[in-house]
């Protein structure tokens, strides 16, 4: 679904990212983790075109979309949360979905699934998304982003800061979607354990190469710690 083939980004003469190979097949599910510093942003942003790469291709369901501007890849299906619980402050839990449901064919019957799909959220509708917690705009943002319909939904860092309870619904709702075998998951995760209970592979990055990589899963973990050990 997702296929990065010799991927180098940097800001400006500085390199960050050097010669990455990544794939995320259809219906499947990865997690890129590594200390901070080591690239996994950097990463994403070129994954959905908000900075240009250096070198590589990047390719969304088998088409070259490397030098695609970011609209032009949601339009393909590409869904992305960035970091940060970003929402509208001002606007109500509501408005903040109808910004991207209004417009779209069955709007209103796409933020009654990504209600059932976050159910906390239906006792929120009215509250403005400044005054939610962490853990809430957190997922408002998810729902906002499934409301495109993406095909392959990356996340960055969705359990930053966010209350454990609040993490395992997250997981839950990551779960499932990748459990329906349409839609693909990209994550950067600092939260190791969690990052391989939902995803199916796994790349360490140190300094922007990659330097393990594997199958998720409990029995990855050590594997993963060992590599972020080194």
């Amino acid at each position: 679904m997702l296929e990065l083939t010799g991927v180098s980004v940097g800001y400006g003469r500085t390199a960050v990212v050097h010669d990455v190979d990544l794939v995320v097949p259809a219906g499947g599910a990865a997690a890129v983790m590594g200390h901070n510093g080591a690239g996994k942003t950097t990463l994403l942003r070129a994954a959905v075109g908000l900075l240009p790469v250096a070198g590589g291709t990047i390719r969304l369901d088998g088409e070259d979309v490397t030098r695609m501007r970011p609209h032009q890849r949601v339009r393909r299906g590409l869904g992305y949360v960035p970091q940060g619980q970003l929402s509208f402050p001002q606007l109500t839990t509501l408005e903040n979905l109808q910004l991207v449901a209004d417009g779209r064919a069955h709007g209103a019957r796409l933020v009654d699934e990504v209600l059932d799909t976050f159910p906390a959220l239906a006792g929120l509708l009215t509250r403005k998304a400044g005054l939610l917690s962490g853990g809430q705009r957190q997922q408002l943002a998810i729902a906002r982003t499934l409301l495109t319909q993406p095909r392959m939904l990356i996340l960055d860092e969705p359990t930053e800061g966010i209350q454990p309870n609040v993490v395992a619904e997250i997981e839950r709702v990551i779960a499932a979607l990748t459990e329906r075998g349409d839609l693909s998951v990209l994550l950067v995760e600092q939260h190791v354990g969690f990052a391989l209970r939902v995803t199916d592979h796994y790349y360490v990055l140190e300094s922007g190469r990659v330097t393990s990589r594997g199958r998720g899963g409990a029995d990855a973990v050590d594997a993963v710690r060992a590599a972020m050990a080194v």
